[in-house]
This record gives structure tokens, sequence and C-alpha cells, in this order.
């Protein structure tokens, strides 16, 4: 097996303001004991002389306007599982490695991705443009791959007889132990984990207990390692809030795609598509805005989502500056899987539902609709409207028009030449809309064919539609 380890430093700061430059200096604080410490800051506040460590008193009294956030750890469990999510689009086999890191077993979807190096540019790309910087390495054992990420080491150990060269120049520092367990390690001049590797094992076992040789056996490949692999719910509800208030509907786009990128990994890994999502816009003071986004099919396209979304946001007007947005997708369907078309890049249906799906959008959902028979006899109450695309048939294999009138002519026989007839119908008198009429199939003088009937009660005749 071959594990990537993805680690993410800065992702206390980043659910904050990620994707996003922001000028002022921020801190995010961390209690410790009685006192607040900064974990993380942006580079506005460390060029401040802000540092990490540093008590928050200190930090405001060198910048004064420092924004400082606390630190949210449930925040920050959101956004690794929606990186997870994400990780989706690449291999089913990602693992959580909280409270700041993924593990993904890479090594059976390397010809999928066309290389190992294909891959990981990929995945870069993929982390940029959702706005998170990340420390990458890949080894043979997840731990060992874990450790080279916690050192910003960004290298491939393919080789499982190197990788004891290769740990042994890390940190004891990087170990999962306490710190009375580290402190310990460098008093007796173990600084790396060559130099622990180096002491005797019992001796080891017996002074620091036998959790230190085991993760160091996890991290070499001499224990397994259980992983347990995410699982995205049924559900997706993905939050995030802006850095600075958003007035312009259209503006809302570029920070929806954030999130769009983690929908679209969960659907890849839940072989799903949506049906419909909503995008709801928080503001201070005033109610949220709900923004729907239908599809005439389910999907799973990046580009799709995101056309509709600017189509649909085009058309909405905002009451109040957005502070917060957050996406939601429940109507998540499994999508039947097919062969793809040779000479096809998307697998989903074409052109034809983009333009329905577009059109509703600009003329609202109820404005476009399919047309399916219903179980009349009379003409005009034969048909029932129902949801646009769905496809029907016919009631039967009687001749009828293309176009009905929406209310019978009343006509002259002399000038029709009737084809074919009749067809009597006869019904309605239950409900007050009683008809006795003879259909027929007519030529006009002109050539059209028309479809006439006579009313058997007046003997009157009428045009009721036109054949194509």
């Amino acid at each position: 097996m071959f594990w990537l380890a993805i680690h993410f430093p800065a992702l206390p700061l980043e659910i904050y303001s990620r994707g996003v430059a922001v000028p002022e200096p921020i801190a995010v604080i961390e209690r410790h004991g009685n006192r607040s410490r900064v974990k993380a800051c942006n580079e506005a506040a460390d060029a401040g002389g802000v540092l990490v460590g540093m008590p928050v008193s200190a930090a405001q009294a060198l910048l004064t306007n420092l924004v400082v956030r606390s630190r949210d750890m449930a925040a920050e469990l959101e956004s690794l599982e929606g990186l997870a999510s994400w990780a989706g689009n690449y291999t089913p086999a990602v693992s959580l490695q909280p409270p700041d890191g993924l593990l993904i077993e890479i090594g059976s979807c390397l010809s999928l991705h066309r290389g190992f190096k294909n891959l990981i540019a990929q995945m870069r790309h993929g982390l940029n443009e959702m706005g998170y910087s990340a420390s990458l390495a890949c080894a043979t054992t997840p731990h060992a791959a874990w450790l080279l990420a916690l050192a910003g080491q960004e290298v491939a150990i393919r080789d499982p007889a190197k990788l004891e060269t290769v740990l042994g120049e890390l940190s004891v520092r990087l170990l999962d132990q306490s710190q009375d367990t580290l402190a310990s390690l460098e008093m007796l001049g173990a600084h790396t984990l060559g130099e622990c590797l180096s002491f005797p094992r019992a001796g080891m076992a017996r002074r620091f207990g036998q959790s230190l040789l085991d993760e160091m056996d996890r991290a070499l490949g001499r224990l397994p390692e259980a992983r347990e692999f995410f699982l995205p719910p049924p559900s997706f509800t993905r939050r995030l809030e802006l850095p600075s208030l958003v007035n312009e509907s259209e503006a809302l786009l570029f920070a929806s795609r954030l999130l769009l990128l983690e929908l679209e990994g969960c659907l890849n890994l839940r072989q799903a598509g949506v049906q419909e999502f909503e995008l709801v816009c928080h503001h201070e003071d005033m109610p949220e805005t709900v923004v729907k986004v239908g599809f005439a099919q389910p999907t799973r396209a990046l580009e799709r989502m995101l056309l509709l979304l600017r189509e649909t946001l085009g058309r909405t007007r905002l009451c109040a500056p957005v502070h917060t947005i957050v996406l939601n997708a429940s109507r998540i369907q499994e999508i039947e899987l097919a062969n793809l078309d040779l000479f096809q890049d998307n697998a989903e249906t074409g052109d034809g539902n983009l333009l329905l799906e577009r059109l509703r959008i600009r003329l609202g959902k109820e404005a476009v609709f399919s047309i399916a028979p219903a179980a009349d006899h009379r003409p005009e109450l034969a048909w029932r409207p129902c949801e646009a695309g769905d496809e029907s048939k016919p009631a039967g294999k009687q001749q009828r028009p293309l176009w009905l009138l929406p209310k019978p002519m009343p006509c002259r026989k002399e000038r029709l030449e009737l084809q074919s007839g009749p067809e009597r119908i006869e019904s309605g008198w239950w409900d007050g809309m009683d008809v006795v009429r003879d259909y027929y199939v007519a030529q006009g003088r002109n050539g059209s064919r028309l479809w006439v009937f006579r009313e058997r009660s007046s003997g009157a005749w009428f045009v009721h539609g036109l054949f194509a």
C-alpha cells in the first residue's frame, strides 16, 4: 500500500479566511489554563510582530487593529470532513487524522489518475482552489507519511528499506506522546527518532511505556495500523463564514464554489447526484435569503452546478449584506452507472436538460412543464401538466392534433372535406361538463388538416384542433 498524508497547519486560521486575501491582521487564539495564546495568525499579523504562542494581551499591545478569533474545533472538524469529501474525487480510501490532517491510500488509484505526479498535481490544484495551505508526503505506512507531513518534508518514500533512514532524521517532538515523555527523551539525548531507535527496546518500554515503541513500530511497518475510512453523511451541509460582508449576490459565487467543490467530492464518493441544493445567505438582524437551484436529473458535475447557481444569483436581490453562507443538499440520489460515449466527455445528459434548467431559472419553475395524458375522453380535459422532462405515452392510437384550440371555433360543413370518422365522444355527465360529439378528420379549402366535430344536440359544426 502507498499512503498520502495531507497536513493543514493553518486550518484554525483558514476556516475564517480561506480563499480570500484579508488585509487586516487576524489571530486565532486558544485557551491554555487561565491564559489565552495565539494559535495561528495571518501574514499581516506576522509582519506586525505577532508570534504563535504569544499571549493574546501582548499581541493586542503590538497591533491595536488585530482581529482576534477564538479557535473553533467543531468548525475545524467540519472543514476536515469537507476535505475528506473533496478527496473522494480521487479515491474512496480516505481517513480522517484529527484535528488537522487526512490520510489517503493512493496506491490503488494511481493508474486511474495517470500516475503519481499527475495525481499529486491535481490534488494540489484542488487544495489551492479551496483556499487551503497544506503539506503533502507519501510513504508505505500511514503513520510514516503523517510524520513526514508534520515535519513539512514533502517526499515520497516507496522503498520500505529507506523508511528507517528517512524517519530517523525527524524530531521526536513529532511523536504523539505526552510532553513529559518527549522532554525526558530529549534529556537523555534522543532528539531524533533515529536516536530513540538506537536505545534498547526493553529499557525504553520500562521507562516510557509500550505506546512509544508501538508508535515507532507502526511508522516503520513492523506493526499493522487499521484505519477507518470516511463515509459521507446521507445529506450534505457545509457552512462558510465570509471574511467580510458581501453586498451583491453575484459576489457570492466565488465563496460558493469552495463549498461546491466539497459537494462534488461527496457525490463522487457516494456515486450519487444531487437533484436540488440551496444556498442559505445569513444577514445581521434580517431574515435569511434562500437561493434554490434544481436540476432536471441528478447531477454531480461541478461546472453544471456553478452555471445554474450563477444564473440564479444573477436574479436574486439581497435584503442586506451577507456574513455567512450555508450550502444544503438533501435530495441526494444514486446515479445508475452507464457506459460512456467514446466521443462525449460528459456522461450526463446533454444540452436538452441544461436548457430546461436555465428556462426554469429565468421563467420560474411553474412556467416550465411537460404535458401528460389524463384519464378523460373529453379532449380539453385529456391532458395534465407534469414535471418538465418526464416521459409520457399517448393514451391510445387515435388520431389527435398537435395543436388543440383553447375553445372550439364554429365552422361550416360545406367548406370541409371529411376524410375519416366519426369518433363518438359522449362523457362528462357527472361533473356538469357533459359533451356529446362526433369527431372527424377533415381537410379545409387551403389544404390544412383539421379536427372537427358535430354537436349532436344542435347539429352545429366546430373546429377543435389542427394537425401539423
